[in-house]
């Protein structure tokens, strides 16, 4: 089996509660949805990137001999090769992570799935078609409570405006099984000042509500660059 493979590097995890841990990441070409600020374009809006077989991708993950495995895209749950790269991935001693938007649900080996459901701030305005389709399929509660109760989890929303951001978290909080510990908040942005800026405006809420506060690591160390 094959996947399309945008990008795999080695760098450490930015973002949730494994921050700062060295990783190899496989981004995987492809998603279903459209995000207007997707920061990550070449794996969603233009996929991008090679065929590789399992093989091949467990080579390059070799390289570099970390334990910890980030499957990310794009969308992985999207495509069935998935599922054989994560069992020879745990096969090989990996520790594996997969970030997903919650659309789809897989059986799969996974040590911590990283939900990211996308709200309306997500939805893309300069194209009609994609907006419809983005909207409709954006938020799955049956599949995140599916995704919730199966696997050990983290919960991250990208945060553009509090005020109308949290609203729409709440009332799809109220239809999921989730413990408060594992909500992340995750301001939108691509370079460091903006992030922190409304990252500031996130702190109250956190500690109001026993939620976390997700700081996007790779932006402080690298900027808006591709491959970190």
């Amino acid at each position: 089996m094959k996947l399309r493979i945008a990008e795999i590097f080695h760098s450490v995890q930015g973002e949730g509660q494994w921050a700062g841990v060295p990783s190899t990441f496989i981004r995987v070409s492809g998603c279903n949805l459209r995000c207007v600020w997707c920061d990550t374009p070449y794996a969603s809006w233009t996929p991008e990137g090679p065929t590789m077989t399992i093989d091949e991708i467990i080579a390059k993950v070799d390289e570099a001999n970390l334990d910890h495995v980030v499957l990310t895209g794009g969308e992985p749950m999207l495509f069935d090769a998935i599922e054989p790269l994560a069992i020879s991935l745990k096969e090989n001693g990996k520790t594996i992570t997969v970030e997903t938007a919650g659309t789809t649900f897989r059986d799969l080996p996974c040590d911590l799935m990283s939900i990211s459901p996308k709200l309306a701030n997500s939805i893309p305005s300069e194209d009609a078609d994609w907006a419809k389709r983005h909207d409709a399929t954006r938020l799955q509660p049956d599949i995140l409570n599916r995704l919730i109760s199966t696997y050990p989890y983290q919960l991250k929303f990208v945060i553009q405006n509090p005020t109308t951001d949290l609203p729409e978290i709440g009332a799809l909080l109220s239809n999921l099984n989730v413990e408060p510990g594992r909500i992340m908040l995750m301001p939108e942005g691509r370079d460091s000042a903006a992030l922190w800026q409304t990252a500031r405006t996130l702190v109250p809420i956190c500690m109001e509500r026993n939620w976390r506060l997700a700081p996007r690591l790779q932006i402080d160390l690298f900027g808006d660059t591709r491959g970190t």
